[in-house]
């Protein structure tokens, strides 16, 4: 079934509006992408890693500093595009008439993976001089999250100052798979600390790497295992941080939980709460208020996508919580630009949630100005 025959259902906002009228509304719509992916190489981080460790990591062919698995992502080679250049995305933003990009890793969203603390640590800098040397510097519409070394919790914080301060990164992307702690665990709150101390938002991002660790070991094909990877995963990460009191001790830390879209939250904080009004005065004493007070608050936020049957009334529910627009590019899976026109076009959102999911909260999430193309 299209999206477009899900949407027909939708019809009563769109309704009093003639085709001219919509296309009208939707041309003053600024659209920012709040997460987007930069294809980077082994060779491409091998500029900037601490020589003593350029050498790590497997190396067949072309350079990797990270764990791989054999999973086929591409179809053959059919799907996703590389996008390890600022002209790629400059090209990429112009093509789909979008203002300007927030840019997350690719490879490196595995550096839950990575074993060895000083290896991490050498690993993040890397990525993180690698982006502000190819992206930042081309251009201020190319916007980075820091890549965060939680395998030492100091180092990380560390990481997240310079980053921030010399860098200028307006985040920093929390691994939601392979840290042998989660992400509520008190290890990682001088990280949350620092971050809302800098007025820097963090994300929650998830990986396919590590099928064991949200429970899709048992199967055997990439569709079975990517359907459950990043939804799983941010409800695990969702539920340790929440019940563990992260949002209690710092209320001003803005989270995203990225990459699954939002559907999936009202069930997840209908469910939190049943539990933690049952259990939570004796399991989770840290959380004070029932989690879905603190994950409908106006510091959580959520991406948006546009084939999401329910996503009016999902954005309804969630209240003052942020829901944007993201593009995944150049990823296997990704819709863009076709995704943007469909979110456009929906008719179970009003004009202005469309402004805020396009673009408005994305500047709320990362701190944005407009920029100029």
């Amino acid at each position: 079934m299209g999206a477009s025959h899900r949407l027909s259902t939708f019809d009563a906002v769109a309704a009093t509006k003639t085709t001219a009228e919509r296309a009208s509304v939707m041309s003053t719509i600024d659209i920012i992408d709040a997460d987007g992916h930069v294809t980077e190489s082994g060779e491409q981080l091998a500029q900037f890693i601490d020589p003593a460790y350029r050498d790590y990591g497997p190396s067949s062919g072309s350079r990797t500093y990270y764990p791989t698995d054999a999973w086929d992502r591409s179809v053959r080679g059919t799907l996703g595009e590389n996008a390890g250049t600022a002209k790629a995305w400059l090209e990429a933003l112009d093509r789909g008439g979008v203002e300007s990009a927030v840019l997350y890793p690719t490879a490196g969203l595995g550096i839950g993976w990575i074993r060895e603390p000083d290896f991490a640590v050498a690993l993040c800098r890397a990525y993180n001089d690698f982006f502000r040397h190819e992206f930042t510097s081309s251009s201020p519409r190319l916007r980075g999250v820091a890549l965060l070394p939680l395998q030492d919790p100091t180092a990380a914080v560390a990481e997240l100052r310079r980053a921030r301060q010399e860098l200028g990164v307006v985040g920093a992307m929390l691994p939601a798979i392979g840290l042998r702690q989660p992400l509520g665990h008190r290890d990682f709150w001088p990280i949350y600390a620092e971050a809302e101390r800098l007025d820097c938002m963090v994300a929650v991002h998830a990986t396919v790497r590590g099928p064991h660790a949200f429970g899709a070991d048992q199967f055997d094909s990439f569709i079975e295992v990517h359907t459950l990877s990043h939804a799983f995963a941010q409800m695990s990460q969702m539920t340790s941080m929440v019940l563990q009191g992260v949002f209690e001790e710092f209320p001003r830390l803005r989270v995203g939980f990225m990459e699954a879209g939002c559907t999936w939250a009202p069930y997840w904080l209908g469910r939190l709460d049943e539990e933690w009004e049952k259990r939570g005065a004796l399991e989770a004493p840290r959380c004070r208020r029932k989690p879905s007070e603190y994950l409908t608050s106006d510091h959580v936020f959520y991406p948006a996508e546009a084939s999401e049957w329910l996503l009016g009334p999902a954005m309804e529910k969630l209240g003052h919580a942020g829901i944007f627009y993201a593009s995944d590019w150049p990823h296997w899976d990704n819709e863009f630009p076709k995704n943007i026109a469909e979110m456009q076009h929906r008719r179970d959102l009003t004009d202005e949630m469309k402004r805020t999911v396009l673009a408005g909260t994305a500047r709320r999430l990362y701190g944005l100005e407009a920029t100029s193309r």
